[in-house]
Order: structure tokens, then C-alpha cells, then sequence
């Protein structure tokens, strides 16, 4: 069941609000950003950030506009977060999103074979550790039942800013006394072996047997969560681990990077790497 946003009607593009699934009873739903024609598009689910407990599908929907603007189907969706449901359940979800996506691809103008994932901030982390662990029985939880036979592998993965190392970002956030941050991070993760358990650069580090498709990091150079060292630590893992990995740096851009800011200076030539990106993976 779909539900049009009428004062979203564009010429080029169509919004609806779509549901995906139904936990106790509550709807969890994706916004769907539709191009324009017949297809087929490249297309993308996207994870909102909110460090793990906030904000909705409504986050960052100017990029999902700019994608779907250039030909790319976008899915932005809503999850469980705390107080209701701390990890792993939001990565249950996007799993099950991802296996809904990819069942819906042709029905929507796009081709299973080409459906992968983008996020920001914490979805950024959220989208690599899905795109890592597709067949992890806890994420995998969530039956599709009209779907059964569809895994949750992506074509890409892209993580825009991610907080790439929870456990760090939960020490650097202690040692800067930010309350609000630590608390957030113990809602979601409850303990730092947890935090530890779903880090992938700690993941590549320990040599676990994950999934590696096509990745895009990219942030920038002065994020105050997301040191330098970290990025290199993860794209050196992937690589090593014999994944294809590319990294983009925007100098002087901090963790805020442009959420809620399309203005920002960094903001079109970044989106317009995430459509390059996107089409060198999809043929």
C-alpha cells in the first residue's frame, strides 16, 4: 500500500510512502524516490543517521532527491531504534529491507542485481556492517514471506561520514564529557563488547569471515567521531580481506559533514561521487 505525497509530486521525480513491514502492529515504512521513465535505475537503500537512536526517513532527503533527480531509485527507511529495540534489531530491519528492495526492484524500475546501500553518520555504520554480515542469523531474523528465497547481498555499499568505529567514538566521547553522546551509545549497545561485537574495522582486524561488496567511504578530514586513522584502518582491512574499496576525503569538513546543510561546499561534489560511484556498479 502506497501513499503518494502529493506535495511532493514532481515532474521528474514521484515520492510515496510505502510500507515494508509491520512489527506489533505498527507499520515501519520507506519513502520511495522514484526517477522519472521506465528504467531500469540503479537503486539504493538508504539508512538515516541520528546516532543509532534518532531521526527518521525524512533525514538527508535531498540526496535522496538529487538520486532519484539523476536516475537513481532511492528507499529511505524508517527502523526501530531504543528506547523500543537496541542493537540488533535495526539491523534486522535493514536487512529485511534490503530483501524487500531487492524483490520489489523490477516492480519499481530497477533490477534486483543492482540494489545496494547508502547511509550517513550512524547509518553509515549501520549500512557496512549489514552489507558485511547479509546471512548473520540475528539480522537475517525477519522473515519476507513472499520473498523467501532473496538474500540480503548488496551491489555496493556506501557510508557517508559513518561512525566506522563505535567503541572508539564511545571512548573519544566520554573523554570530551559529552553525556548526551555516551548515553546514546549505551541505549543502543548496552556494552562496549557489543560496541566491539559490530565495529568493522574491528570485524576486518579479527580476520572474520564477512561479505565484501564494492565500498565507498567517504567524509572528511576533520571529523571530530571519525579520525583519519580510522578510515585507513578500515579501507586497509577491506582491501586486505580482497575487497574492492575507494575512499574520498573533503578537507576541512567535520562529523556534521551536510546533514541538513545541501549548501554546503562539500555537498555537490560529494553526491555527485555517490552517482559516479553508484553507476560504475550497476553496468
Amino acid at each position: 500500500m502506497a501513499t503518494t505525497l502529493e506535495a511532493e509530486l514532481r515532474p521528474d521525480i514521484r515520492i510515496d510512502d510505502v510500507e515494508y513491514q509491520r512489527q506489533d502492529g505498527r507499520a515501519l515504512l520507506a519513502r520511495l524516490y522514484r526517477p522519472a521513465g521506465t528504467g531500469p535505475y540503479p537503486a539504493v537503500l538508504q539508512v538515516h543517521g541520528g546516532a543509532w537512536v534518532n531521526k527518521d526517513r525524512t533525514d538527508n532527503d535531498f540526496i535522496a532527491k538529487a538520486l532519484a533527480e539523476s536516475g537513481i531509485l532511492a528507499a529511505s527507511i524508517d527502523f526501530r531504534m531504543p528506547p523500543e529495540a537496541p542493537y540488533p534489531a535495526s539491523l534486522a530491519d535493514i536487512n529485511l529491507a534490503t530483501r524487500w528492495l531487492k524483490a520489489r526492484a523490477r516492480t519499481y524500475g530497477s533490477r534486483p542485481d543492482w540494489v545496494g546501500s547508502i547511509g550517513t553518520s550512524s547509518g553509515g555504520h549501520q549500512v557496512l556492517l549489514a552489507a558485511m554480515r547479509p546471512d548473520d542469523p540475528r539480522y537475517a531474523a525477519l522473515p519476507l514471506a513472499d520473498a523467501p528465497q532473496v538474500d540480503a547481498r548488496v551491489a555496493f555499499v556506501i557510508s557517508g561520514w559513518g561512525v566506522l568505529d563505535p567503541l572508539l567514538r564511545y571512548h573519544l566521547a566520554k573523554q570530551a564529557g559529552n553525556a548526551e553522546v555516551v548515553e546514546h551509545h549505551h541505549a543502543f549497545w548496552g556494552t562496549e563488547a557489543a560496541m566491539s561485537e559490530g565495529s568493522p574495522p574491528a570485524i576486518l582486524d579479527r580476520g572474520e569471515k564477512v561479505t565484501l561488496p564494492p565500498a565507498l567511504i567517504f567524509g572528511g578530514d576533520a571529523d571530530e567521531w571519525v579520525p583519519l586513522e580510522t578510515m585507513q584502518r578500515l579501507v586497509n582491512g577491506w582491501r586486505h580481506a580482497g575487497g574492492e574499496v575507494e575512499l574520498e576525503l573533503y578537507k576541512g569538513a567535520n562529523h556534521g559533514f551536510m546533514t541538513g546543510k545541501p549548501d554546503a561546499p562539500y555537498a555537490r561534489p560529494a553526491i555527485e561521487r555517490v552517482k559516479a560511484f553508484i553507476r560504475k556498479h550497476t553496468g
